[in-house]
């Protein structure tokens, strides 16, 4: 959620930057609504000033013997006055929040200017693409015989698989050498969190209102979905909450699946475990003071790269124009692993500074030196997908015999 400064004092001069995020601002409805509040701001206030002036007199009418009938009868109806105008008060309000909650965040002034992906700047690769003596086969053809579509599809629907025996295992292996690292070696607070989650907790992070459709809502009256991702409870983790300066930074790291609905992807990446509807990732997630976020944003993509390094994967970072930016992010690196099957480089990790996007919607705020209090900054990051984690190394480090071998930091997790 953006500052309300900026949309109350010129929200003209916000429709050019939002406009290169794809997303157009209705001023003149804003305008509108923003001018009836402050003048049902101001009746409102007119109303409880006069009802109080003649309340004091009906006391004082009733103190001194006088009939105080006439005030009573002028205080009942300024009170439904009132009581009408803060009716009116609170839908024009409600009608501006709900305004505010479908605006995407801000680029930051580093964020390069675009439309699409086409748009987005590389800035480092790392590693060597891997040459084949033989035609490689795809992820899908590797595992035939332990990773099962078909079954994924009878047991619930299409994007679903059904995983066993050694690529089981290595997915399994995946998900605790991510955990390891990140908590062994960067710092992090390995943390367990519910797979489901409710309305406010999704609003926080921005997936609802605007994402509904991408979520999967539970048949239930409590507002349940199923998390899209483990930085939806990790974030929320300093929700309404006041937490001080020196507490800062947290960093949390969680392994959840995920589960979305992909709503209007189909027909993309169809084959294989590329698109999912329930996957697993290892999420980061950092608190931090808002003049420290920048830097936390180049240590946390530096952390996401570091396991790719380890595993020996090839790939490549770039940073997200404009126009292709996540709801929330001010500014996204994401980082892109090379499949030799499509002979491109797929994204494996997103991550992304919110600034105080998120924490404006979670009250999420913190506590200075000098008692101010003002909003935190979060940050998040995959650590990586461990689906597409597998699935790249199944082709990177495949045998013309169509065996797997198992990279030197795995074999700890696989051969014990």
């Amino acid at each position: 959620m953006l500052d309300p400064k900026l949309l109350r004092q010129n929200p003209q001069q916000l429709v050019d930057v939002l406009a290169t995020r794809g997303y157009q601002l209705d001023v003149t409805k804003l305008q509108e609504l923003e001018s009836q509040r402050k003048s049902l701001q101001v009746e409102t206030e007119q109303l409880q000033s006069q009802r109080n002036t003649i309340s004091a007199q009906i006391g004082k009418a009733k103190r001194e013997g006088e009939d105080a009938s006439a005030l009573m009868a002028q205080v009942e109806q300024v009170s439904g006055l009132l009581k009408k105008n803060q009716a009116d008060l609170s839908e024009v309000q409600k009608q501006l929040k709900d305004i505010s909650l479908q605006i995407p965040n801000l680029p930051h002034e580093s964020v390069p200017a675009g439309k699409d992906e086409n748009d987005n700047v590389e800035i480092r690769r790392w590693g060597e693409i891997p040459e084949f003596s033989f035609k490689p086969k795809d992820h899908v053809e590797l595992g035939a015989e332990q990773m099962d579509f078909q079954l994924g599809a009878k047991l619930t629907g299409s994007r679903f698989v059904v995983l066993s025996g050694l690529i089981a295992k290595l997915h399994r292996a995946l998900a605790q050498f991510m955990i390891d690292l990140h908590v062994k070696e960067h710092g992090y607070q390995e943390v367990y969190v519910p797979y489901i989650v409710d309305q406010n907790t999704l609003q926080g992070t921005g997936q609802l209102p605007k994402f509904e459709d991408d979520q999967f809502s539970l048949a239930s009256d409590q507002g349940w979905y199923l998390i899209p991702t483990a930085e939806v409870p990790l974030t929320n983790i300093v929700r309404e909450k006041i937490v001080d300066a020196t507490e800062l930074p947290m960093k949390f790291v969680a392994h959840t699946p995920c589960f979305r609905r992909e709503a209007g992807s189909y027909g993309k990446d169809t084959r294989g475990m590329i698109r999912m509807h329930q996957f697993d990732k290892v999420e980061m997630v950092n608190i931090v003071h808002p003049e420290q976020s920048y830097q936390a944003l180049e240590e946390l993509t530096q952390t996401a790269e570091k396991v790719l390094q380890l595993l020996e994967l090839p790939y490549r970072t770039i940073v997200l124009c404009t126009g292709d930016m996540g709801f929330g992010a001010a500014k996204t690196y994401d980082i892109e692993v090379w499949l030799p099957s499509q002979k491109t480089y797929r994204e494996i990790s997103s991550c992304s500074n919110c600034e105080a996007f998120q924490a404006r919607r979670m009250q999420a705020r913190m506590k200075t030196s000098d008692k101010r209090t003002e909003f935190l900054h979060t940050l998040n990051g995959s650590g990586l997908a461990v689906g597409r984690t597998l699935v790249a190394i199944l082709e990177n480090y495949q045998n013309s015999d169509g065996t797997i071998t198992i990279p030197n930091v795995l074999k700890p997790y696989i051969y014990t």
